[in-house]
């Protein structure tokens, strides 16, 4: 498998303490967390981590998927499957792995200055997005970088940021990261040994082809013109109703849905709308993912989770 992360120097620690994530903290109790490498993903009250199934619903809510409908797909779409050109790899390197250079070509004023610990031979993302994941073992530092190209050592690439999966510090205010909102992409990647064990204990990476200039913490940027404020921002939340009847979905589809419920979405970056990205495995069926492009985007609320910043 495939990980790249990237520490974010600079970065500061700002509490995530709105409303709704305190208490959806205390509703989600202790569980067992995403591990990766023998690292937690983040701590357990880290908004990724945080159960939100009763966390309050966003007062614009029909509003706001009413607005996601009406600008582009309206049906739920993994991102990734059976074919590995799809999907987002990542790969796991010892503490011991040797760093290399990072040059930046686009934004480097808002990136992490390397060097890091990146293989040569580290998988690139298909696509224009060409996104190259690592998490380091000891460390327990995530690396991340956006259209990543290898140049001779080392790797070129428009932004990279690094994060410390021990801590929940966000980017400085107004910085990307090798994301549009700012945020780490690996823990919102859905992985094939979660959904083998039956659950996913985190909230999920989605696009939207139109969001709001603004972002909400633990995003930190936005990437749009869009002052609408029924368009999602940023760092938004949605899940799957409680009351949507999943029953009849089997396999790896189940327990994706499950997810979605529990934890949700995170709108992560502009892209096709409802997309949701996993990382590539050779044990993914698309006969039980698709089953998930069944889910219209009508079965979904907004979240609450606090104000959106717009600057």
């Amino acid at each position: 498998m495939v990980a790249v992360g990237a520490l974010v120097a600079g970065a500061h620690a700002e509490p995530i303490d709105e409303p709704a994530v305190a208490s959806a903290v205390a509703v989600r109790g202790t569980l067992p967390g995403p591990f990766v490498g023998g690292c937690r993903v983040f701590p357990t009250d880290n908004a990724w981590n945080v159960n939100i199934r009763n966390a309050p619903l966003h007062p614009r809510s029909a509003q706001m998927i009413g607005f996601i409908q009406a600008h582009g797909s309206d049906n739920l779409h993994p991102d990734f499957g059976e074919n590995p050109a799809y999907g987002i790899p990542y790969v796991v390197v010892p503490q011991s792995q040797a760093t290399v250079p990072i040059t930046y070509d686009a934004y480097g004023d808002e990136s992490d200055p390397g060097p890091f610990p990146i293989p040569l031979n580290a998988p690139v993302e298909g696509g224009s997005d060409r996104h190259v994941l690592v998490v380091q073992q000891g460390t327990c530092h995530l690396f991340e970088l956006f259209v990543a190209r290898r140049s001779g050592a080392g790797w070129v690439a428009n932004s990279g940021a690094r994060f410390d999966l021990k801590s929940n510090a966000l980017r400085p205010l107004g910085w990307t990261s090798a994301d549009a909102a700012g945020l780490p992409i690996f823990p919102g990647l859905v992985r094939y040994e979660e959904v083998a064990a039956g659950r996913i204990d985190h909230a999920i990476r989605v696009t939207f082809s139109t969001t709001r200039r603004g972002y909400i913490l633990p995003a930190t940027h936005f990437a749009s013109s869009n002052t609408d404020i029924d368009a999602p921002a940023m760092g938004q939340r949605l899940r799957l109703k409680a009351g949507y009847d999943i029953s009849s979905l089997t396999g790896q589809a189940r327990v994706i849905a499950e997810a979605m419920k529990n934890y949700g979405v995170i709108v992560a970056d502009n892209g096709s709308n409802w997309y949701f990205q996993g990382a590539p495995n050779p044990g993914w069926n698309d006969d039980d993912l698709n089953q998930l492009k069944g889910i219209p985007g009508t079965a979904f609320e907004a979240v609450d989770m606090g104000p959106v910043r717009t600057g």
